[in-house]
């Protein structure tokens, strides 16, 4: 079961934020919400990537439609693992093993 990101998202934005969600309205107004656009209204609500602590790293996971998106993007934007792990906050050892299960180059 997923969290219901919509609601916790709008109840930061109408508590803390109201006037950023303008700058929300268009990913909170999608059906589903992915785990990019999560990360995305992270980066739009608190404007930079936050530190996240090793502990809290541990926990991050993401689905295969995830993945593969996000090695797409680094395949548009021509990135290397190292910049795009950076982007995302990620591991280089993950991309690259992202990388070889499912065999982008």
């Amino acid at each position: 079961m997923m969290p219901n990101y919509k609601q916790i998202f709008t109840d930061i934005l109408n508590q803390k934020f109201p006037h950023k969600k303008e700058f929300c309205k268009n990913i909170l107004s999608k059906a589903n919400i992915t785990q990019l656009d999560v990360i995305k209204l992270n980066q739009i609500i608190f404007e930079s990537k936050p530190k996240i602590s090793t502990t809290n790293q541990k926990f991050k996971a993401y689905n295969k439609s995830t993945i593969v998106r996000i090695l797409r993007y680094q395949a548009q934007n021509q990135l290397n693992n190292t910049q795009i792990a950076n982007h995302f906050n990620l591991s280089r050892n993950t991309v690259s093993k992202w990388r070889k299960q499912f065999e982008i180059n």
